[in-house]
């Protein structure tokens, strides 16, 4: 079987609760009841992808635990190929989330079984990821790890590799190398040696050796790069129920339209549509819009 999508990434458990504002260093304040809901960005990502219409396989490890089954449940349904989801090692990854009235969010993860996915899974998934027009990856998993995906990717013949490179970290050049494109935020991009924003920021990862860069700016859009040239993708404009999990929705819908064949513009165009409903509604994965509601 070919794929549209193959993520090799991170599933955790979201563990959510609403507060009026977020802690100070020292500060207890109330919040909601507890919310348990599927998530991770490799998950998200592989969710967001087969809502839209993609064959999406994740490539990725959870615990023999309630919080794994509950992944492996949520990924199924969405009808994702969990065929290389690997089982134990670790207890399953947890995100402990903090959402304000506004939208926004604080995020602690313990990777758990994610930071035992290794090069070696990898590899024993590499038929699999060749079988694909796009595989997309992160940094929720050990770097070494996305390091072999990018030499699977750079190989001749192998798929294209987007990379948000989240929570960021130093890249070794062979993986900023494959990169085509680089998502990720102007955080992101300073901690990967850019220091200008926006535009400026997508033009230097450019020189430091990326294929194509995406620069997300939030409710300002995003800005793309290639060889091309450089250009302003706009934002829809909407009212922000919950920004958890957006992003990968985002990266999973650019993604997808990449590996069908769009360009990075229209792609990244099409990309801020489904980030855009996702943030109208409440949750990660529970949020992501199919490809009618898109359209509509």
């Amino acid at each position: 079987m070919t794929h549209d999508l193959v993520v090799v990434g991170s599933a955790n458990a979201d563990l959510v609760v609403g507060v009026e504002r977020r802690p100070g260093a020292g500060e207890t304040v109330l919040g909601s009841d507890l919310a348990v809901h599927p998530g991770g960005k490799g998950a998200n990502q592989a969710v967001a992808a087969a809502r839209l219409g993609a064959r999406t396989a994740l490539v990725g490890r959870v615990g023999d635990d309630a919080h794994g089954r509950l992944l492996t449940a949520s990924l199924t349904d969405a009808g994702v190929d969990t065929a290389a989801l690997r089982v134990g090692g670790a207890p399953t990854g947890v995100a402990l989330i903090t959402v304000d009235p506004s939208g926004d969010n604080s995020i602690v993860v313990s990777p758990g079984a994610n930071s035992r996915l290794t090069p070696e899974d990898v590899r024993a998934s590499a038929d699999l990821l060749r079988s694909a027009a796009v595989v997309s990856t992160l940094l929720e998993v050990p770097v070494e790890t996305v390091a072999e995906v990018a030499r699977i990717a750079a190989a001749p013949g192998g798929p294209r590799l987007v990379l948000n490179p989240s929570p960021p970290r130093e890249l070794p050049r062979e993986v900023l190398a494959a990169c085509d494109p680089l998502v990720l935020n102007e955080h992101e991009a300073r901690v990967l040696g850019a220091t200008a924003a926006g535009r400026g920021a997508a033009e230097e990862l450019l020189r430091l050796g990326a294929r194509s860069v995406v620069v997300t700016l939030g409710a300002d859009g995003a800005v793309v790069a290639d060889a091309s040239g450089t250009a302003h993708v706009p934002s829809v404009k909407v009212d922000a129920v919950d920004t958890t999990g957006a992003g990968d929705a985002f990266t999973a819908a650019l993604a997808w339209r990449l590996g069908a064949g769009a360009a990075l513009r229209e792609a990244a165009a099409y990309a801020a549509r489904v980030g855009a409903v996702a943030v109208t509604r409440a949750g990660a994965q529970e949020s992501y819009p199919t490809a009618a509601e898109v359209s509509a």
